[in-house]
């Protein structure tokens, strides 16, 4: 580890410290901290008209923004693999954004490639202000060290696309590039995606239509790989209750063509808040109550001294979907500073096809 990566992640600790987001203290704030209060930061409410390329970029005036990626990917002989691409913003401060080493900006960014058998990580922080990490409108690119999500020219704002994905591990490595002929999706109910009956909410919008092509590294041998990605692009301020201990997300590439969003905040007693969205082929994305949706674990894996659920059943019976969910590789945990289980999944059932699924705080 470099001198400069030591200094960057004792900022980014410093950083959590002073949110009051390390250890004990941030579990009973949720997950990783992020139902903890939000004073100063801007709020997050109905009726917000998105503007691109303007929401591309970093939204500093809220606490916690990510871009994250996903791809279900498989070599020119049908072998299944996965990628993940993250850039997270948490802001230590709230305020005018100050210069340099000042700047109350911490960025982490998390990247992965999993196979049946195997799931390499890795983890890198930044502070913000000095050039190290940060998210650019024009041209886009967000940014992390040498890890990049990068606009193609000519960008369209419409779709954000092209793009290209670049980022590299100890035992791993990919450069994908990013297209997609349909527009972006709003999610929740017109990018305000609530997580709570008690206020909690972030805007969101997706690019579920994104094709990747290119090439992943892993294991020492570079595989040229392609298939259907979905980037998620969300910021809040306060996007989880105090007593919603982590969440179950679902993204689904349907082999007709349709993308499904869906999630379940799990409390801590015992209740769930659920929500999601269908994406038609058309691109029309429909909001799904919470009690439209079922999402229940058939089997679970010993991971990193933790039981976590990794098949699924997941339906939404109003649009005849009922499947099986398996994951790809059920040791997909991400060994990092706030640890998840993520990877690629196929599913059966009423309909087929290939996804990703994220759980936290397990």
């Amino acid at each position: 580890m470099s001198a400069d990566r030591k200094i960057s992640r004792r900022g980014f600790a410093a950083g959590l410290a002073w949110l009051g987001l390390g250890g004990a203290r941030a579990w009973a704030q949720g997950f990783a901290g992020l139902g903890g209060e939000a004073a100063g930061f801007a709020r997050v409410v109905p009726g917000k008209r998105f503007v691109f390329p303007d929401d591309f970029g970093a939204h500093p005036e809220f606490r916690i923004e990510w871009w994250y990626v996903t791809a279900n990917l498989r070599d020119a002989s049908g072998v299944a693999y996965g990628a993940q691409w993250t850039l997270f913003r948490q802001a230590m401060a709230p305020g005018p954004q100050r210069e340099g080493w000042a700047n109350q900006q911490v960025w982490m960014g998390h990247a992965a490639v999993t196979s049946a058998t195997t799931h390499q990580f890795a983890e890198t922080f930044a502070r913000g202000g000095v050039g190290q990490a940060g998210a650019d409108v024009a041209p886009f690119e967000a940014w992390i060290d040498a890890w990049r999500m990068s606009a193609v020219p000519p960008l369209s704002n419409g779709t954000f696309a092209p793009l290209q994905l670049t980022a590299t591990g100890t035992d791993f490595e990919y450069t994908l590039r990013l297209n997609a002929e349909r527009p972006l999706v709003l999610q929740g109910d017109h990018g305000y995606s609530r997580k709570s009956e008690r206020g909690q909410a972030s805007y969101y919008y997706s690019q579920p239509y994104f094709t990747a092509t290119g090439s992943i590294k892993i294991g020492g041998q570079s595989i040229a790989v392609s298939g259907p990605a979905w980037l998620d692009r969300e910021w809040s301020s306060q996007p989880l209750a105090a007593d919603q201990t982590g969440w179950d997300w679902f993204s689904l590439h349907l082999d007709g063509g349709d993308k499904v969003m869906l999630f379940r905040l799990r409390q801590k007693d015992g209740g769930h808040y659920f929500a999601g969205n269908w994406i038609g082929r058309d691109g029309q994305s429909i909001p799904l109550p919470s009690d439209a949706i079922a999402m229940t674990p058939t089997a679970f894996t010993d991971v990193a001294q933790r039981r976590v659920p990794t098949r699924w059943h997941v339906a939404v019976p109003s649009r005849g979907l009922a499947v099986d969910c398996t994951p790809l590789n059920a040791r997909s945990w991400m060994g990092t500073s706030f640890p998840y289980w993520e990877g690629p999944i196929a599913f059966h059932g009423s309909h087929e096809g290939v996804g990703y699924l994220e759980m936290t705080g397990y």
